[in-house]
């Protein structure tokens, strides 16, 4: 794995400059497959899943901690609650980053698999590898499908805590607290289920990457 993240780093530029297929035609001269390379990145992309479900389970315990405000510098409170957000919001972007990724691996592996399996000239060899394809295909679909569902979710979990930062910014008041109290509900059942998807998400993935091995 070391050596993959090595090899990925030497054809970073590559991949920024979006000369996909140059990139994956490199790893494959150095011994990593389209296959291998979307292992990799469901892998991460999982590991981002994770310690995003953590950092929002996380915030949802730092915005109860205000809620529950006895006398103190509010100010501090509002800047706790600042930096919590916008941690979130950053796990956030990582895991629609690295879902984005794993499209496009994916996209380059199922067109060169189609491709290929025009070559074979044994009808029997084709029928087995294109059922291999599609049910690799169908595997994939519900992966990214549990994957963009557990990510829609963090959406309004992100844009209750920025209203709610947003007013504390602007009313350093015990009546700020109070409202923020009114909301604590609503948020805490959002990411309650934004948890429970990002699980849901996290288990599609590690049996993908199993079905790969």
């Amino acid at each position: 794995m070391k050596r993959l993240a090595l090899s990925l780093t030497l054809f970073s530029l590559l991949f920024t400059f979006g000369c996909q297929k140059a990139y994956y035609a490199g790893m494959e001269k150095i011994g990593y497959d389209k296959r291998e390379i979307l292992a990799d990145r469901v892998e991460n992309a999982r590991e981002s899943q994770q310690d995003a479900k953590e950092q929002f389970a996380n915030a949802l315990e730092r915005y109860r901690s205000v809620v529950n405000f006895d006398g103190g510098d509010l100010e501090d409170k509002y800047n706790t609650l600042n930096d919590e957000y916008e941690v979130s919001e950053a796990r956030a972007e990582d895991v629609r980053d690295r879902i984005e990724s794993v499209e496009d691996v994916a996209e380059a592996l199922f067109e060169e698999w189609t491709e290929e399996i025009q070559q074979y000239t044994s009808s029997k060899l084709r029928r087995s590898s294109q059922q291999k394809l599609t049910a690799t295909k169908s595997r994939y679909n519900k992966l990214i499908r549990a994957m963009k569902k557990a990510s829609s979710k963090m959406d309004p979990v992100l844009a209750a805590f920025k209203d709610q930062v947003l007013y504390l910014k602007h009313n350093l008041n015990a009546k700020a607290i109070a409202a923020l109290e009114g909301e604590l509900g609503t948020i805490r059942s959002d990411v309650d289920t934004l948890i429970k998807e990002m699980e849901k998400s996290i288990a599609e993935a590690d049996a993908f990457i199993k079905t790969l091995e």
